[in-house]
């Protein structure tokens, strides 16, 4: 299979008599890459994912002998790292962002058998977790340590992230957000790795 990333998206290839299929969406290395270069495809796709693993461990989440912190412990361990594979590369968009932070708090919700039909508030149900960091805060930290390595990498790499992007919202887009720094501020900071860790983190 074969897809394009520019133009109509009208191309035939043919090996051996055989003409190749041209897709629009397909699965690379455990992601789904778009022809458009819009990352909510995959996202949604996490989310289910990390929904599905989630329901799976019921037993454990309906349990009286493990502690609440413990389970905390195992949602951030097992089932969020689920959702947030390849999350480095995303370029998240405000509808994006909405889906991650409702996904965390339904999580939240059955950690703590609290559903959406009582009253009580998200801020209600954060409080009783108490989590250290968020579903949103872990992503914003991976995106920036990534960053943080590509930048100190290979010159082509480097030029393939400061270039063109195909997406409306580039990935160095939100780069800049997650920092408030211009492009050459952010190419001198990752040049002192305990600083820009600091700032990561």
């Amino acid at each position: 299979k074969i897809m394009t990333t520019a133009g109509n998206g009208a191309v035939k290839i043919t090996i051996i008599n055989e003409e190749i299929e041209c897709v629009k969406v397909f699965c690379f290395l455990g992601s789904v890459i778009d022809q458009t270069g819009d990352c909510g495809p995959e996202i949604r796709r996490r989310i289910a994912l990390g929904s599905s693993a989630m329901l799976s461990m019921h037993q454990i989440w309906k349990s009286k002998d493990i502690s609440l912190t413990t389970k905390c412990k195992m949602v951030h361990t097992i089932v969020f790292p689920i959702s947030m594979y390849g999350c480095e590369s995303w370029t998240l968009k405000k509808a994006d962002r909405k889906r991650m932070d409702a996904f965390e708090l339904w999580c939240c919700r059955r950690l703590v058998r609290i559903p959406w039909t009582a009253r009580v508030t998200n801020k209600e149900v954060l409080e009783l977790i108490k989590p250290e960091i968020s579903l949103d805060g872990k992503i914003t930290r991976l995106r920036l340590t990534y960053f943080g390595h590509v930048m100190r990498s290979d010159p082509l790499e480097k030029a393939m992230m400061l270039g063109r992007g195909r997406q409306k919202t580039r990935w160095l887009d939100a780069i800049k957000t997650d920092t408030c720094l211009g492009i050459e501020q952010l190419k001198e900071k990752v040049q002192d790795r305990k600083a820009w860790r600091e700032m990561a983190y």
